[in-house]
């Protein structure tokens, strides 16, 4: 019995006991497997795939670095080599309570399910001694215990989660999409490493995608650190540089071959040319002797994926930009170079709006495609603004009115459905009727507007309520969780804003731009551009952290935002419908390319035969 107790115990310390000295980088290469479903090659690891993630990966494990830092493109398998990778080296070779931060309770609860657990049961060395299948262990979705230590997943928005445990290794992801505040207590980051004050081997990663300059977490952690950029060698002189956009070669019309340029010699090389020698990169850091160790990588140093795709969302999104939306090329700046978006902090001018107006030939001008509506409501009056949206949204104001009454009584809901009801009317004497309207829910009303859209849902009347987030997606998925049943949309008004803000600022009709009606009686007054552009997008600071927000401007005349809020409400409607914005012949053309799909798709389905 002895002989047979000894015996276990010296598999199983051979089991848990890996070979010393690892670095991560090669604890990886040695243990890891990745799953089946959560990659396109499953099966070991393989480092060499992309050079630029092991000098990272040693930095985390190297016990003389205190804090990583890490600016980064999205793909380039961060959450794989940066916060995967090293959970599984902390549970193995050397266990410590671990906690990982998402910027919320639900991204945690999703790390976990999609990658934290597949992770652990793909890697044998992980599957024995993290019972991931059993409650019974004491696992949760969130808090996974093994011998030694623990991995608690915690939401950046819950300060329980981020005060609950003492820990070695904080791991905090996508740190630029955190609050500035963790409910009341302050700065979920600052929070978080005050549970590491007793260990004095203790370790914090740091890493996200920057968002907006000035208020980016990731770009101030950067800033303050060793500011390690990423070099390859020249093909054809071998010149370590960093690969920067302007030095891509291509072609428009033809994107078969993309090319870079060098900075040195200035020959011109293909991309697989270049990606030959990633193996012979290195990061070249600024400030070396920075105790702090900071990355920077952009999608052009990626393995995983090719310069065409950048290039082709590049090219996407300079066209949105020709439209007014400069969205799209927010995000490319962010996720494809890895770099801060800087604002345009100026505002628009209203008088320049007002002396801008034109004369409708029609009550709707024939280029509207459809008509959408936004809905302010106070205390006393609505205030609604219909608008005309043409191809690639170039818009034309219609109508804009207030509606007075008292809320409680029932007359001035009866108006406002009767206005919202009505038609208006095109040159050749097509009727258009408002094909969906969003409702401010907030305030001292917020029951009767959900009860107002309930029933009218099926004219596609929404109750609509803005984010606290000012980084917030424009259009979130509808609840109904709430006494009257009703669907309401969240939406990142501070999104809308800027959106609008850069549509008004066009000053050619085209893609994009905004006309507003010269005729008396439509609303569109003085009055109505000095509360259209009533708001600035300013810099402020909580708990000591950056953010911008829209602010009322401090003169006396810009007071009333209402218009403002009305628009971008229009503007929210035209976006949840998701109706195409197209020239009329781009829509037959469309449509019957549809059709032409769904023939082939039937004829394939039934052998052939239509």
């Amino acid at each position: 019995m002895r002989d047979n107790t000894a015996q276990l115990f010296r598999k199983l310390f051979k089991v848990l006991k890996p070979p010393p000295d690892l670095t991560l980088s090669e604890w990886a290469d040695k243990f890891r497997r990745l799953a089946a479903g959560t990659t396109a090659e499953p099966g070991r690891w393989k480092t060499e795939k992309a050079p630029y993630q092991r000098e990272i990966m040693d930095a985390i494990t190297d016990i003389s670095i205190k804090k990583v830092v890490i600016m980064s493109a999205a793909q380039v398998g961060k959450t794989d080599a940066m916060v995967l990778n090293p959970i599984g080296y902390y549970i193995h070779y050397d266990p410590s309570p671990i906690m990982v931060i998402q910027p919320t309770i639900d991204m945690a609860e999703k790390f976990s399910k999609e990658k934290l657990s597949p992770m652990l049961r793909s890697t044998p060395v992980l599957a024995e001694r993290v019972n991931d299948k059993s409650r019974s262990s004491g696992n949760t979705i969130t808090h996974k215990i093994f011998p030694g230590g623990f991995v608690t997943i915690a939401g950046a928005n819950s300060p329980t989660g981020l005060r609950s445990h003492t820990v070695r290794i904080l791991l905090a992801d996508e740190i630029d999409g955190y609050p500035a505040s963790a409910g009341a207590e302050g700065d979920p980051l600052l929070l978080a490493a005050k549970r590491q004050t007793t260990y004095w081997n203790k370790k914090q990663v740091d890493i996200s995608t920057p968002t907006i300059k000035g208020a980016s977490r990731i770009e101030i952690e950067y800033e303050n650190s060793s500011r390690g950029e990423w070099n390859t060698p020249c093909p054809c002189c071998g010149e370590l540089q960093p690969l920067v956009w302007g030095n891509v070669v291509y072609d428009k019309n033809d994107l078969s071959e993309i090319r870079y340029a060098c900075e040195k010699c200035g020959v011109i090389s293909s991309e697989a040319e270049w990606k030959e020698h990633y193996t012979e990169g290195r990061f070249i850091h600024e400030d070396p002797e920075n105790p702090v160790k900071g990355f920077h990588l952009n999608t052009l140093a990626s393995t995983l994926t090719t310069w065409k795709e950048v290039v082709e969302k590049f090219i996407e999104a300079n066209e949105e930009v020709k439209k007014g939306n400069v969205q799209l090329m927010k995000v490319w700046t962010n996720t494809e170079m890895g770099q801060t978006w800087e604002e345009d902090g100026e505002s628009v001018d209203d008088e320049e709006l007002l002396n801008r107006r034109e004369y409708y030939s029609c009550e709707v001008p024939e280029e509207v495609l459809y008509l959408t509506a936004g809905v302010d409501t106070q205390d006393d009056r609505f205030e609604i603004e219909v608008v005309g949206w043409g191809p690639d949204y170039e818009s034309w104001g219609i109508k804009y009115a207030a509606i007075y009454g008292d809320l409680h009584g029932d007359r001035i809901w009866e108006e406002l459905d009767t206005f919202l009801a009505q038609t208006f009317t095109k040159e050749d004497g097509t009727k258009l009727k408002i094909v969906c309207t969003c409702m401010d829910e907030q305030g001292h009303f917020t029951n009767a507007v959900r009860k107002f859209c309930k029933a009218r849902f099926h004219r596609k009347v929404f109750a609509i309520r803005g984010s606290n987030n000012s980084a917030a997606a424009y259009i979130q998925k509808p609840k109904k969780g709430n006494r009257e049943k009703a669907y309401v949309f969240e939406i990142g008004v501070d999104t809308g804003k800027s959106w609008l803000m850069d549509r008004l600022k066009l000053e050619k009709p085209g893609p994009g731009y905004c006309h507003f009606p010269l005729e008396q009686g439509k609303g569109y007054n003085e009055k109505y551009f000095k509360g259209l552009t009533s708001e600035k997008k300013v810099l402020r600071y909580k708990m000591g952290r950056p953010y911008f927000a829209w602010e009322l401007k401090d003169k006396g005349e810009h007071k009333r935002n209402e218009p403002l809020d009305c628009r971008n409400y229009a503007t929210a409607a035209i976006e949840i419908t998701q109706l195409p914005l197209k020239k009329p012949e781009e829509k037959k053309a469309a449509a019957a390319g549809a059709a032409t799909g769904k023939k082939r798709k039937k004829r394939r389905s039934n052998g052939g035969i239509l």
